[in-house]
């Protein structure tokens, strides 16, 4: 370890589910040292290897160390390699990163009753933590029960990863409206409204609502006023009148909203100028209907789009997408049967409701795909309904994203309180961090859908259990 006089910068140990969790998080550390455990690299080692998930991001990580390191002595890397020219900005790290061998130390008895992973990597850190007296030396890790055994261990600082956290908490996550308490016009105080073909927009002052961001839908309590921010300058908002009975008039493939949060959603859903639509809720609250809906619509009444896309993460889909019979499309129908389902209430008073959803699928050109398979793909003026997008991470997002050409939209649906995969939690999982980010981007929407519609049976469980 680089032996530093000044004691203003930290020491970080990282776990692996750090590394798993963004692959490049040791770059994220400023000033300050990272120190990889070698129990760390054999973790990594075996995960490369393995069928998870994760694999991918193991060898990402990997690979990232072994160009910085891949030039150092046996003597620099335990010393430390400086970090400094890998990034760009005030976050670019300027630190060394060190690999530390941790199998000599010895383990303390009184303190861990077994040699396995977890403990050695909190030894390493209480081993660093008094070699370096009185520098900080911080483990960093996502795991709660880790952090519990470290602090019990006596390790002074135990941190978890929140770089990449765009939120503390899910509470405070943007919903993609604002609801004004009493009448909407009561609180304004000037407004000039003009007329552009059949639209009203109205000009109003920015203090109404000062964090207002592009497509955020605004509604009272009255049930009277429902509009849109289109733009915003330093002092005013120009908000495009709705009409609040003109929303729920909406309608797509048969469907009409049940509430104030579907028509939102279903009047992002058939804008032909957003391309992304990003829809948030509890399980019931009609995401994938009305993205169906809507897609449906778009695709074969109106004829916009070529094609429906739908792909979802799959939980260890590389274990168990192989032994399933048939075709990619074939495999995928289980993990996608909330799309079957959907479709089959759109077409239940058919009279052959098998024959319908037979020729809908082929009309709309439906295709179901896997996630695993979209990379390196360029998808032109098609619908991508991404379903159960909460399981998945920033870098897997950002890669489907990319994959979407000219004149194509992307609907992303979930539910934060149903993630399954063991390294995301609500406010680091990808769909977070593409709200949050996308918040201020003029082709994007987003909906927290907040009602259960499915059944009185739902609602009562969403809000009970």
């Amino acid at each position: 370890m680089p032996k530093k006089a000044a004691l203003d910068t930290k020491i970080y140990v990282l776990d692996t589910n750090i590394l798993l969790h963004e692959p490049l998080a040791f770059l994220s550390f400023k000033e300050n040292d990272v120190v990889v455990p070698m129990t760390v690299l054999e973790e990594l080692d075996y995960i490369k290897d393995s069928k998870k998930d994760v694999a991918r991001d193991a060898r990402i990580s990997i690979r990232a160390m072994e160009d910085l390191l891949h030039d150092a002595t046996p003597e620099q890397m335990v010393e430390g390699v400086t970090m400094r020219g890998l990034g760009a900005g005030d976050t670019a790290p300027t630190g060394n990163l060190s690999i530390f061998v941790d199998h000599g130390l010895p383990v303390d008895k009184h303190v861990f009753t077994s040699n396995e992973n977890d403990n050695r990597i909190i030894n390493s850190a209480l081993h660093l933590q008094t070699q370096f007296a009185p520098r900080q030396v911080v483990l960093v890790t996502k795991d709660i029960n880790m952090r519990l055994k470290a602090k019990g261990a006596g390790l002074a600082l135990v941190e978890d990863y929140r770089t990449d956290q765009m939120v503390s908490d899910i509470k405070f996550l943007s919903k993609g409206y604002h609801k004004f308490s009493g009448e909407f016009w009561s609180q304004v105080k000037s407004v000039d409204s003009r007329t552009e073909g059949r639209d009203t927009i109205h000009t109003i002052e920015r203090k109404v609502l000062p964090d207002a961001y592009i497509n955020e839908y605004l509604i009272d309590e009255d049930g009277k006023f429902a509009g849109i921010v289109e733009s915003i300058s330093e002092n005013h908002l120009e908000v495009l009148d709705l009409g609040f009975e003109r929303l729920m008039g909406r309608r797509a493939w048969g469907i009409t909203p049940k509430n104030i949060a579907q028509a939102m959603s279903l009047h992002s859903l058939l804008d032909p100028h957003i391309d992304l639509v990003i829809l948030t809720g509890p399980a019931g609250s009609g995401k994938t209907l009305l993205a169906l809906a809507a897609a449906l619509e778009m695709v074969v009444e109106k004829n916009m789009y070529d094609k429906i896309i739908v792909t979802r993460s799959t939980p260890e889909i590389a274990e168990s997408i192989g032994f399933l019979p048939g075709t990619e499309e074939e495999k995928m129908a289980p993990w996608l049967a909330a799309i079957t389902d959907s479709l089959e209430v759109l077409h239940k008073h058919d009279e052959n409701v098998k024959g319908s959803m037979s020729y809908i699928m082929e009309k709309a050109n439906i295709q179901f795909k896997s996630v695993n398979f979209m990379r390196g793909r360029s998808i032109q003026n098609a619908i991508v309904i991404l379903d159960e997008s909460q399981n998945l991470t920033a870098s897997q997002l950002k890669t489907i994203i990319t994959r979407c050409g000219e004149g194509t939209k992307l609907i992303c649906s979930g539910n934060l309180a149903q993630i399954d995969s063991n390294y995301l939690s609500a406010v680091t999982s990808g769909l977070t961090y593409l709200v949050e980010k996308f918040k201020n981007f003029s082709g994007s929407a987003t909906i927290n859908l907040d009602g259960v519609v499915r059944s009185r049976l739902a609602e009562f469980a969403e809000e009970q259990l």
